[in-house]
């Protein structure tokens, strides 16, 4: 059932971004992270907040902790992400978030690792390519 509080949830920005991309797969803290280019605990925060709101499932494997959309979302919650889903088609950000987290993916995958050692090369090979543009 919706509430006040799933609507809270969802009026602030980075959650949103956080929820399309989870829409995406599943992603790890520095996958989420390295896209939105925001602190760890920043992330953390919003993930747990969502977490509690009914949006996500995690998932464990060694330190990492992986974050997917829950499989059995409430139908209202479904609802509400398939009406996001339409009104950020257009969003110059969100699309930005999409192109990066395919970089960001392509990197790890090249690299055969996501952790905190290829997140930081990620990273900083993001700021060359940001400040050669």
């Amino acid at each position: 059932m919706l509430s006040e509080r799933t609507f809270k949830l969802l009026s602030d920005r980075t959650r949103i971004r956080i929820l399309m991309l989870l829409d995406k797969g599943e992603l790890c803290v520095c996958q989420i992270m390295a896209v939105l280019d925001v602190s760890q605990p920043l992330v953390s925060k919003n993930l747990s907040l969502l977490s509690a709101g009914g949006f996500l499932d995690e998932r464990r494997d060694g330190k990492l902790v992986f974050y997917s959309i829950r499989k059995e979302l409430d139908p209202g919650l479904i609802e509400l992400i398939g009406l996001l889903k339409k009104s950020v088609v257009n969003d110059i950000d969100i699309k930005n978030d999409f192109l990066e987290l395919n970089e960001c993916m392509q990197y790890q995958k090249k690299k055969g690792t996501c952790d905190m050692k290829s997140f930081k090369e990620y990273m900083n090979r993001k700021k060359r390519r940001k400040k050669n543009a």
